[in-house]
């Protein structure tokens, strides 16, 4: 298999995984699949939904469920930002670790695919604006901005 082939294969299974888990479970701001060497990591689909609930039922079902004769193992990840979580040795192709590399060795897709993909979650859907006509505005604070706490903890999900 070339290396074109392998990547073909790869966006063909990435995009079948995204596709179910969103029009099945709701909108994914986030899934990376890590191309690790060791086996604690390799393989593992790592998914981040937009909110809590979609994340915590995406969970509960997708552990009942089998892919390609195997079964599925999910659980909520502690990770809240997958850069974080990234070898930065691995995306300057200086990582030297190999299969006892703890951080994530993630295996891009195609910039085709990511277009596709992620393009499509904006079609259709309501502006992310809080303004009900859909337009953003811009308004003065009265008091300090706030600092909000990341509740990606719940949201994110290994499978």
């Amino acid at each position: 298999m070339t290396d074109v082939e392998a990547q073909e294969h790869f966006d063909e299974f990435f995009e079948e995984v995204f596709i179910e888990l969103q029009d099945r479970y709701g909108e994914i701001e986030e899934m990376n699949i890590c191309d690790n060497l060791g086996d604690h990591l390799v393989g593992n689909v790592y998914v981040k939904f937009r909110d809590e609930e979609t994340a915590e039922r995406a969970v509960a079902e997708l552990n009942n469920r089998w892919f390609n004769g195997r079964p599925i193992y999910a659980e909520l990840s502690p990770v809240t930002d997958f850069r974080e979580a990234c070898c930065r040795q691995y995306e300057m192709g200086e990582c030297t670790r190999a299969g006892f590399c703890n951080f994530m060795h993630l295996k891009p897709i195609s910039r085709e695919l990511r277009r596709k993909l992620y393009g499509r979650m904006s079609h259709g859907k309501r502006s992310r604006s809080r303004s009900p006509d859909g337009r953003r505005r811009d308004h003065k604070r009265k008091s300090s901005p706030r600092r909000h706490r990341s509740r990606s903890l719940e949201r994110s999900g290994r499978y």
